[in-house]
């Protein structure tokens, strides 16, 4: 990959590094040159990111050129966002308190230079923001009340504004970042698109277990797709890759949806995309969707402080309360009682205003349709857990046990199930769901639309074996060549 490094002014990076052309911003531009590069990887270290400054226009004409700008503009917009800034203190709250409690003032400035700081000790720190917020040369503001420092701000450091102790050492820095690209799979060939796939390790349910993420990655691969898989470590990578499959439970208030809506503002095909996870996680949403569409549901009604008896008299017992943005059946519980209601209903209302009340509707079994592109790709039957209402029981130390399950070929599943789950799904988008859907008598009600649904091996596969990830992969080459064509924004 060919690597530029942008400056105002030449001068301003007086650092030779082998295979590194160090260009003027005002070239970069205007010199017909640089719009032929293909895999290149753009630095830009102008001494302004302002909106419609000469290093905004860096970053955003380096993205209109295939190039992969760092810092991109959704990195230069995030840094302006005091939402972002403090959501990002707090995750990184621990780290923090750890690396600057020893710090006697009031105030502490943390230069961090392409992920690393001259104090090694705040090494760990320095990466991780340079994760969060990629751009070469980078200053985080903090301050502290006397008991807990909180970051206050962050902003690029331009070349021009290096201090002249500090050159040699952000010399050595950012020959070490050019020299140390990984590639975590060995290639048969040089793919023609590269796909980052999110996961975690440590999740005790994942959406997909090992064997089906390399199932994944051969087909990627037979399709031409290099795949890495990544974790939320690689935030700051996202801009490498042309794809983002994300195979972790997602949730809105979490990084997962960081890295969707990083990669959707970077230019990069993902699955799941912002707008799914925003839609699918929050049940009370979700709800009001279905209901305004005349998609069939469970009787169901938005509990809040005030309705708690009008929803006991209309709903009766038993009945379901559910935590918005629950998963995995966690966040639900059966109310049996007025005592348990008064119990439970004031639990669930401390996290959220609002709750889903649903009446209860017991089944042998749930359906659900996994759908890709608004086409059925599987229909499969899970069975409730041994002794429980649910296809998941989880005991008191948290450990699940789960139903049988039965894939079916999706031509033979009900019709009116298939066309149920195509309509809720389709009120979604486009991407990868799993609608659940009871079945009583004639009748089809969608309990809800999952944007992350599980895909196993030996389970979703049964039917279409290697296919199945064949299918999701095609999809994902097929949004790139649209995307590269200009046929199709995402």
């Amino acid at each position: 990959m060919q690597i530029i490094i942008v400056v105002n002014n030449p001068a301003d990076w007086p650092f030779e590094l082998p295979n590194v052309m160090v260009v003027a911003a005002r070239s970069y531009l205007t010199d017909p040159y640089y719009l032929d590069l293909k895999n290149t990887k753009v630095f830009n270290l102008c001494r302004s990111y302002k909106y419609q400054s000469t290093g905004y226009y860096v970053s955003l004409l380096a993205a209109a050129r295939g190039h992969k700008p760092i810092p991109g503009i959704a990195t230069i917009q995030d840094m302006k966002l005091q939402t972002i800034v403090r959501i990002v203190s707090d995750e990184l709250d621990d780290l923090i308190q750890q690396n600057l409690s020893p710090i006697k003032s009031k105030k502490f400035v943390l230069s961090i230079y392409f992920g690393r700081n001259l104090a090694k000790k705040y090494d760990k720190l320095s990466s991780h923001l340079f994760n969060l917020f990629q751009a070469p040369l980078l200053r985080a503001h903090f301050s502290s009340n006397g008991q807990r420092w909180q970051l206050q701000s962050l902003g690029p450091i331009a070349a021009a504004d290096i201090p002249e102790d500090h050159r040699d050492f952000i010399a050595a820095a950012a020959k070490d970042y050019f020299a140390g690209k990984r590639k975590a799979i060995p290639k048969k060939a040089v793919p023609r698109y590269d796909m980052a796939i999110l996961h975690n390790e440590k999740e005790k349910a994942p959406p997909s277990d090992m064997k089906a993420l390399i199932k994944f990655m051969k087909a990627a691969e037979h399709l031409g797709i290099g795949t890495e898989l990544i974790t939320r470590e690689d935030y700051a990578r996202l801009a490498e890759f042309d794809a983002l499959f994300i195979r972790e439970t997602t949730n809105v208030n979490h990084h997962t949806f960081r890295f969707a809506r990083r990669a959707s503002a970077e230019g990069l095909v993902v699955i799941d995309d912002p707008e799914s996870i925003l839609r699918c996680t929050n049940k009370v949403y979700l709800s009001e969707l279905l209901n305004r569409h005349d998609v069939s549901t469970p009787r169901t009604m938005i509990l809040h402080k005030d309705n708690i008896e009008k929803v006991m008299s209309e709903l009766g017992f038993p009945l379901i309360l559910k935590q918005p943005d629950g998963s995995f059946s966690q966040g639900v519980v059966k109310i049996t009682d007025r005592p348990m209601m008064l119990v439970e209903s004031e639990r669930f209302l401390d996290k959220s205003d609002l709750v889903i009340a649903q009446e209860f509707m017991p089944t042998e079994f749930d359906w659900r349709i996994g759908i890709i592109d608004r086409k059925p790709l599987y229909a499969c039957r899970y069975y409730m857990a041994r002794k429980h209402w649910q296809i998941i029981k989880t005991d008191a130390k948290g450990a699940f046990s789960y139903g049988n399950n039965e894939t079916v070929p999706v031509e033979i599943a009900p019709s009116n199930v298939v066309k149920t789950a195509l309509k809720a799904a389709n009120l979604i988008g486009d991407g990868l769901y799993g609608v659940d859907i009871k079945e009583a008598g004639n009748k089809c009600v969608v309990i809800e639309v999952n944007d992350n649904p599980n895909l196993d091996v030996g389970v979703e596969d049964l039917i279409l074996k290697d296919e199945l990830y064949l299918k999701i992969m095609q999809v994902f080459l097929n949004r790139i060549e649209a995307r590269k064509e200009g046929r199709i924004k995402f």
